[in-house]
Formats: structure tokens, C-alpha cells, sequence
């Protein structure tokens, strides 16, 4: 590895070669990883016991970087997608098993390194709660009959997780726990694929946006109860749910694309608005060719009315989009990839992540693919993720292929310069053997690397738990805390 100081001077050089470049002075801070807990190792603190339908335990802990909100302090959320089905026993519901839905409350304490240290800080990740998501009304779930046997060839069974109880039903990853007479955005469907994660300015709601519906769902953040799910377009669900994705994508003419539903969910810094953005295109829009292959339909959802619009993304570089973070109420960060890099056995490409602006923007909620591709937000490269790890001394093939979940955190202090952090984490897929742990990385960037935009933090409280994120190392960095309204 080379140290930070050597490129600062590269990277602003860099910058001023295209405007289309990576604003290449956003600098890696630090990087860490999550393997364990208080309570063992890839154990997280549901404290849930037994295996699942595939052998693994109910309370492994993996995949959590699919969706990362900051929640004050040095505290994040840090989300699990809908469970380890990565591990083939059962491809009539796509391997996928009855894990429960949940997010994990981590804290990320940032130590200064003394100076010619590989980076500016070192990360150290631990989990602090583990929080189960359920609703109070009854759910949806598959009976399991006719869909073959678990991995230890007993009838596959029921869907309902076995922690369920007469006032709690759990939301979970099996693919056939949904009511087959009602189409993917039934909010009483048992499953859940969670993808991106937000809290309430007043950090006592969570908000998560899922793949299978697509559904956005407000959640307590102390208890995990939903409180209320969002009506969103008609045009991005499915009318035949099937617990196979490549079935649910043949067998319908229109809707998101089985696995690709709602990967981002943003929260403006006002706290009013939602800004959920599609993997890919939804299934009548690529049908059209072109363009419209490479449209993705933003949502945006006024959270006091429900009242919603939609606009157009198109892709650049990646194959998808995995999240969205606000910079302001109307500029966005969008993290766009391919799957290339660790866990895909091949070498990372595009992982970058774009600016965009919606002020201005065209809805698109009556057009077709083609006609909306047309009115796409404009767009231009923030940051070539993968191309400052290598400059780090990060192979590609070691770069995690799904760089997924993003989070605007606090700022901090860095040889007198304010810089604002993006925290930037893996989806391992519950796979670390192939596809390394569960992985962290904080990049830095300040005012001027914006290029005329400005960024204004979302005003969360200070949790009570928060720990000091660290303290300068001989002058040379320290931390600032934002002043939150009372």
C-alpha cells in the first residue's frame, strides 16, 4: 500500500482531465470488516436458535452491507437482503429459506493512524443490536407442499417462521410466502427482500425498500413492528407472483424484473421525501429495446401523503443501480455496478458512483420505456470506487463484486480540512469463504469535490449510546460533530 499524502496532489490533477471523470480527489479514509459478535463468530444478536431450511443458523450474521443508513454519531444500520441463498438445496424456491427479515445496529469507531500509515484512519466495526422485522396482522406464507424437501430431504413445510407468535408474524426471505391470488404488491405477503434502509429525521422510524414487491415499509426502530407500507405506481408490480424468479419473469408482460425491484432508497435531508430508485428496468420497459433496456424508473414518495412521481435513470457503465443517498432535497448519489470482483471469481470493473440532480426533472409516470428514456436526470461520475481502492493497493479480484449499500455519515477533520465521509459496504451474500466478510469502506470528499453542489447533512439525533469516533494523532486529524436541532 501507498501512503494517502503521496496522491492527494495526483488525484486533483486527475479530476481536471475530463468532466466525465471520477472527481478523483475523494480520497479512501479507511476500510474494516464485521465477522463476529458478543455473541460467536458470523453470529448476529437476534438471538434466534435452530437451522434453516438449507442447514445454516437462523441467527447467522451476513450479507449485511445491502443496505447502510447512517443513524447518528458513529452508529449505522447496516441490512441483510432476504437471507443466505447462495447455498443450492432447493431451486423450486430459488434456494431461498425462512430467515427472518432484520436490520443490525452497528457502530463504526474511527482511530487516527500515525502519519505514513496506508490510510488516514482505522475502522473498527462492531455489532451493538440485531432488531427482527414483523408486522402485527397476519401474513401471507407458502405451505411448502409440492415444492420438494429441505437440505436434509424432509418435506420442505411451511414458510411461517417457527419464532412466530399469535400477535407477531415475522416478514422472511422464502420466495413462496406471498398470496398467489393478489399481484407482488399485496403489503400482506409474507416475503421480504430488504435492499436499502433509511431513518426518520427524529431516528425512531426506519424505512426499507425491498425487491419483491417492490414494497417501501415504515418500521419502529426499537421494536422492528411495521407501521405502514406506501402505496407505490401499479406498473412496477408483477399480476403473477411465482416463488421462481425466472417463472415470475416469463410469465408476466410487465412489472420489475424478478430480483431487480427497488435496490436504493434515499430520505431528503428534510426529512419529507423518499427517493427509491429500480435495479433495472422494469419488464415492459426493456421489452421496448433500445434506451428503454437501460431505463430505470426513480420513485419518489412524499412520506405525509403518500403522493408519488416518477422519473428516469439511465445506466452508463454497470448492469444495475444498488443504492441512493441524498445530498440535498434534490441531488443525489447513486451507486452504480456491475458484478464483476470477489465472490464472482473474476476481476472488479465498474463500480462508481454517480451525482445526479431531479430539480427540474420530467415525471415519467405515463410513458412508455422508449419515450421516457428521453427524459433521463442528467448525470456525471462522483467516484470511481474500484479505481481508488487499486490506487490503494486493492487488486480488483479482491474488491467485493457487489458493492452495494451507501450512507452519508459524519464529518470529520483531516489535517485541518472538513470532510464529509460516504460510507460504502458489501453484500457478501452469507458466503465468506468466496465472497470475503462483511466489508466496510469510508471515502472522504469535501466541498469543492461537489463541483457547485452542496451537501447538507441529515439532522439526527445523537444516539445515546454513541461512543467519541476518536481524537486527533498529533494535530493531524480529528472529528466534528454536527450541531442537531432541538
Amino acid at each position: 500500500m501507498t501512503s494517502r499524502p503521496n496522491y492527494v496532489a495526483l488525484f486533483a490533477c486527475l479530476g481536471m482531465l475530463a468532466t466525465s471523470q471520477a472527481n478523483a480527489a475523494v480520497t479512501l479514509l479507511a476500510d474494516g470488516t464485521l465477522t463476529s459478535s458478543s455473541a460467536g463468530l458470523y453470529t448476529d444478536l437476534s438471538g434466534l436458535q435452530g437451522t434453516l431450511e438449507n442447514g445454516l443458523p437462523a441467527n447467522v450474521l451476513g450479507g449485511i452491507g445491502s443496505g447502510l443508513a447512517w443513524a447518528g454519531g458513529n452508529t449505522f444500520l447496516a441490512l441483510p437482503d432476504r437471507g443466505p441463498n447462495a447455498t443450492p438445496y432447493n431451486s423450486a424456491v430459488d434456494d431461498t429459506v425462512s430467515y427472518i427479515a432484520r436490520f443490525q445496529t452497528v457502530t463504526m469507531d474511527l482511530a487516527p493512524n500515525a502519519p505514513g500509515a496506508s490510510t488516514p484512519f482505522t475502522m473498527t466495526p462492531t455489532l451493538a443490536d440485531t432488531t427482527l422485522l414483523w408486522s402485527g396482522t397476519p401474513l401471507a406464507y407458502g405451505s411448502g407442499a409440492g415444492l420438494g424437501t429441505d437440505i436434509h430431504g424432509n418435506p420442505l413445510g411451511s414458510g411461517a417462521p417457527a419464532a412466530n407468535t399469535p400477535q407477531r408474524f415475522y416478514f422472511t426471505g422464502r420466495s413462496d410466502n406471498f398470496d398467489p391470488a393478489k399481484t407482488s404488491g399485496n403489503p400482506s405477503n409474507a416475503r421480504l427482500d430488504p435492499e436499502s434502509v433509511r431513518v426518520s429525521n427524529g431516528g425512531n422510524r426506519v424505512y426499507v425498500s425491498d425487491e419483491y414487491g417492490p414494497y417501501i415499509y415504515e418500521f419502529d426502530r426499537a421494536t422492528g413492528e411495521r407501521l405502514r407500507s406506501f402505496t407505490l405506481p401499479a406498473n412496477l408490480d408483477v399480476a403473477k407472483p411465482s416463488p421462481v424468479g425466472a417463472t415470475e419473469i416469463g410469465g408476466n408482460a410487465s412489472g420489475r424484473t424478478a430480483n431487480k425491484g427497488m435496490e436504493g432508497l434515499a430520505i431528503t435531508p428534510d426529512g419529507k421525501t423518499l427517493v427509491g430508485i429500480m435495479q433495472a428496468a422494469l419488464i415492459q420497459d426493456a421489452a421496448l429495446g433500445g434506451a428503454a433496456e437501460k431505463l430505470l424508473r426513480i420513485v419518489t414518495v412524499d412520506i405525509a401523503t403518500g403522493a408519488t412521481h416518477e422519473y428516469g435513470y439511465l445506466l452508463t457503465s454497470g448492469s444495475g443501480v444498488s443504492d441512493i443517498v441524498a445530498l440535498n432535497d434534490h441531488e443525489f448519489l447513486v451507486d452504480e455496478r456491475d458484478g464483476k470482483g470477489l465472490g464472482d471469481g473474476s476481476n472488479a470493473k465498474s463500480k462508481q458512483v454517480f451525482k445526479i440532480d431531479l430539480a427540474g426533472a420530467v415525471d415519467i409516470a405515463n410513458m412508455d420505456g422508449t419515450q421516457a428514456a428521453t427524459h433521463a436526470v442528467n448525470k456525471s461520475v462522483f467516484l470511481d470506487v474500484a479505481d481508488v481502492l487499486n490506487q490503494n493497493g486493492i487488486a480488483s479480484s479482491q474488491i467485493p463484486a457487489k458493492i452495494e449499500g451507501l450512507a452519508l455519515g459524519q464529518d470529520i477533520d483531516l489535517n485541518g480540512v472538513t470532510q464529509h465521509t460516504l460510507w460504502v459496504a458489501s453484500d457478501n451474500d452469507f458466503v465468506p469463504d468466496s465472497a470475503g466478510p462483511n466489508q466496510f469502506y469510508v471515502f472522504g470528499f469535501t466541498d469543492a469535490d461537489l463541483n457547485g453542489s452542496a451537501f447538507v447533512p441529515q439532522p439526527l439525533p445523537e444516539p445515546a449510546s454513541a461512543a467519541v469516533l476518536g481524537a486527533g494523532v498529533l494535530g493531524l486529524a480529528g472529528l466534528r460533530r454536527r450541531q442537531t436541532p432541538q
